[in-house]
């Protein structure tokens, strides 16, 4: 029998740039996707659980704590990539219902034609603007929001302000909780800012970062995590603590030390994401 032929990269102008899907020569039919050089996504075909990036294990962990084992959730997802996280959770958690919303209608279109979802796995993927689609989703309609937006290497000015929490905050259950990838470094003023926003909303925050990003030595990404309801920090600390690069779940009185003085950003002075420094994120 002839062995199936050697996968080959794909690059295609997609509506922020260039997109590429490499494929991992360790791995038959896994996929790293960059967009302009920047990693975006990390997937895996055959093997759904296996997540590569560790700021994605940490939000898989939020997930994995979000309600009972195998309980099927409504999660909301605010950037797609490679749908690493909703194929996560269609295998952990069979007939969950998710919403993916991803802006560049261009990148898609190559990852559901190139990396194609199995059939009948909960899954829908709709080409929004990830503002639009909270404005516009059912209140108290979703167990989980996963937002993991990124306009190149920043999140987009118009998903940082007050406004944009609030937003979130009525789509949400009562018990439900919202999980974000950000990444900033020392002094952290995007951080502070996001904090200070999620905490005119939500009562309940924690922060999920590598010591050496919160100790300001790099710049790196950070899960913010905020609910009306109590969050399962002991958990989630023991989850991070176990992962190959560990990482520390802050809260209460250390975060209230780091945002300090921060004030709540509205739309009106919103600005995007700080650009990380050099080399932070590319790949060879």
């Amino acid at each position: 029998m002839d062995e199936a032929p050697e996968p080959i990269p794909v690059t295609r102008t997609v509506d922020c740039g260039t997109a590429k899907l490499l494929p991992d020569v360790d791995r038959p039919r896994a996929w790293l996707l960059t967009v302009d050089g920047a990693p975006q996504s990390y997937v895996d075909l055959d093997a759904p659980t296996h997540l590569e990036f560790e700021y994605v294990r940490r939000l898989a962990h939020v997930l994995d704590e979000a309600a009972a084992p195998e309980r099927p959730l409504d999660v909301l997802h605010l950037g797609g990539g490679a749908l690493t996280l909703p194929r996560y959770l269609a295998a952990t958690r069979p007939h969950s219902r998710q919403d993916v919303i991803e802006a560049d209608r261009g990148l898609l279109a190559l990852v559901t034609e190139e990396l194609p979802l199995p059939g009948d796995c909960g899954i829908a993927v709709r080409a929004m603007d990830a503002r639009t689609a909270l404005e516009t989703a059912p209140e108290d309609s979703a167990d989980v929001i996963v937002a993991d937006v990124f306009g190149g290497s920043r999140v987009p000015a118009h998903l940082t302000s007050v406004e944009y929490v609030r937003a979130a905050a009525r789509v949400l259950r009562p018990d439900g909780c919202y999980a974000a990838n950000l990444a900033d470094s020392a002094p952290f003023g995007f951080l502070r800012g996001q904090l200070a926003n999620f905490a005119t909303v939500f009562e309940h925050l924690a922060l999920i970062a590598e010591p050496s990003v919160l100790r300001g030595r790099r710049f790196g990404n950070a899960v913010l995590l905020a609910s009306r309801a109590e969050l399962p920090i002991a958990a989630l600390a023991r989850r991070v603590a176990g992962d190959v690069f560990p990482a520390r779940v802050e809260h209460g009185a250390s975060l209230r030390r780091l945002i300090a003085d921060a004030v709540p950003v509205r739309d009106a002075e919103a600005v995007a994401s700080p650009v990380p420094p050099e080399g932070a994120f590319s790949v060879g």
